[in-house]
């Protein structure tokens, strides 16, 4: 078994994940696109999000391929653009649904959640669970270990 203080840490990919995602307006601002709000101006009004924070995060996930913008035009107006989400970003969904079920669990008002996400199909709550790659439930989050992955690099002790 390999000590957790002998790795390197660089390529750590949660890291990597919260250098594009760790800052709250970009999560809120993937809320509103996972909501199906993806124009600017009702982005800025729902969220109270100042502009130029806005602009920088949509442009950050623009650049990391987490949304793409798509033309539009008002009649007599100018082009402008809605933000949409690629493949890489709809695979955040289930990180969205994690968050909001923790905090609906240990954040909400006593009257309850303000959002639940349900099946489209059926209407019924939606909710992760963790599963092996044999396909067992697990149930005790203690059960879940981490250990070195193939790209696991030992720290230079020399740094």
């Amino acid at each position: 078994m390999v000590d957790p203080l002998d790795l390197d840490v660089d390529n750590c990919t949660i890291a990597r994940a919260m250098e594009i995602l760790g800052e709250k307006w970009t999560i809120v601002v993937l809320r509103e696109v996972f909501t199906g709000i993806r124009r600017f101006d009702d982005m800025r009004v729902r969220t109270k999000i100042p502009r130029q924070v806005l602009a920088n995060r949509l442009a950050g996930l623009v650049e990391h391929g987490v949304l793409r913008r798509e033309p539009y035009r008002e009649p007599g107006a100018r082009e402008r653009h809605e933000y949409r989400l690629t493949e890489k970003g709809f695979d955040l969904y289930p990180v969205l649904i994690a968050l909001a079920g923790w905090g609906n669990r240990h954040l909400a008002d006593p009257e309850g959640p303000p959002i639940e996400y349900v099946h489209r199909d059926c209407g019924a709550k939606v909710h992760l669970e963790t599963h092996c790659a044999a396909g067992h439930v697990i149930d005790d989050r203690r059960a879940v270990l981490p250990r070195p992955g193939p790209g696991t690099r030992l720290r230079d002790k020399n740094r």
